[in-house]
């Protein structure tokens, strides 16, 4: 059987490769924390079970429309204008199966082989892998922590060519967690669209993100008034992160309306519909109390943030940008002595902690940064921390480690 050069040219998900090494410890008796894989540990509020239990009372639950239910497009666009100040036309929302159907959607309505597209680096492997399926050419733009790990505006436009045709971006970003300042995302998307291209824009994690100096959540990139910025921007996001339903599969995406008819299209050809009972059941995570137990949640991660920075400095391994938003820090561990392909390596089979090396990120300081996501209890997090600071320390005798909470 011949494999299509496509699937031929897919690189390792390494999180997962992680993950499977950490299965098999794990088979072997061994208690492994793991930090490689961003999924909140909290699962979805009480009332979207309680929602999805009604919904599995026997009824049909046939087919809904290829892009939702008119009125969880409606409760999005909602919760766009109370939440991210951003006011958008429920026409314009499309409900997918997970995050990751929306980019395949993006990817398909925008892009044709050959095109050039620019995406920063380290980023997200998954949104690169879905514009070189449909044909792009990518351009990987190196950040630094000068940045905060994201592209600017003038990165962008000194790699614009003739065949670029888009941008790529994720604030705040996995692996990094640090967003892009919003002056900086708009001025980015307003000169994209001046060349005539699109940006797409995850905002997966931005309901994680922290509050502003006035305290509220910070603006949807769609909360611009540029016209520009508007009329070429599609905005990616998910139930998966701020609301907790992972397994659910269920994201969407806002786009322009000339590509309402052209994602209705694709959406119908490509998985029919999104899945009906996670749609009955996320009109529930739009109440009141369900908010409540969304943002309780995002305080949460913001404790363990804290309790995960200053534990890592602590033991000697710098995050050289804090992070503001998801649930991931980037370290380094060049201090080490040790690659970060070593590094998670060494510490999943002589620490027992799984993390993720920076290669799955992208080639800018892939062997000199870890992702670690902080979704996960206060004990294991602590208990992590302990576990590197006693490897770290045992390479390197002078640097200070975490003292054992009692009982450990």
């Amino acid at each position: 059987m011949k494999i299509s050069r496509r699937a031929e040219q897919i690189a390792p998900f390494y999180a997962m490769e992680v993950a499977r090494d950490a299965a098999e410890l794990e088979a072997k008796g061994h208690h492994i924390v793991k930090l490689n894989i961003g999924e909140p540990d909290f699962g979805p509020p009480p009332e979207v079970l309680a929602a999805a239990r009604e919904v599995s009372d026997g009824r049909p639950l046939a087919y809904t429309g290829a892009l939702g239910l008119p009125e969880l497009r409606s409760a999005i666009a909602e919760f766009y204008g109370t939440h991210f100040r951003a006011e958008v036309d429920p026409r314009r929302v499309a409900v997918t199966s997970g995050a990751s159907a929306a980019l395949l959607l993006a990817c398909a309505a925008l892009i044709d082989p050959g095109d050039g597209v620019l995406i920063g680096d380290p980023s997200y492997p998954c949104n690169r892998q879905f514009a070189t399926a449909f044909g792009a050419d990518v351009t990987l733009l190196p950040t630094t922590a000068e940045t905060r790990f994201q592209v600017t505006a003038e990165t962008v436009a000194r790699a614009w060519t003739d065949a670029t045709r888009g941008v790529i971006v994720a604030t705040p970003s996995n692996p990094t967690g640090t967003s892009m300042p919003y002056d900086e995302l708009i001025a980015m998307t307003d000169l994209v669209a001046e060349r005539g291209g699109w940006s797409i824009v995850d905002e997966i994690y931005l309901g994680l993100s922290d509050p502003g100096p006035d305290g509220r959540p910070p603006r949807s990139v769609l909360a611009t008034s540029s016209p520009g910025t508007a009329a070429g921007t599609v905005v990616i996001n998910s139930f998966s992160k701020y609301f907790g339903m992972t397994g659910w599969r269920l994201g969407w995406c806002i786009v322009p309306d000339e590509l309402v008819g052209v994602l209705e299209r694709l959406a119908q050809n490509f998985y029919v519909c999104p899945p009906t009972p996670s749609q009955f059941a996320a009109l529930a995570c739009f109440t009141p109390e369900s908010l409540s137990v969304a943002e309780d949640n995002r305080r949460e991660f913001a404790r363990r943030r804290q309790l995960v920075v200053d534990g890592l400095a602590r033991i000697g391994l710098d995050v050289p940008v804090v992070p503001d938003g998801a649930f991931y820090v980037y370290l380094d561990v060049g201090s080490t002595g040790l690659t970060s392909s070593e590094f998670c390596e060494r510490v999943l089979h002589e620490a027992h902690v799984a993390l993720t090396p920076g290669k799955d990120f992208g080639v800018a300081g892939a062997e000199q940064y870890v992702r670690l996501s902080y979704a996960a209890s206060t004990e294991d997090l602590t208990l992590a921390i302990e576990r590197l600071g006693e490897f770290v320390g045992a390479r390197n005798p002078g640097e200070r480690r975490v003292t054992s909470p009692p009982g450990r």
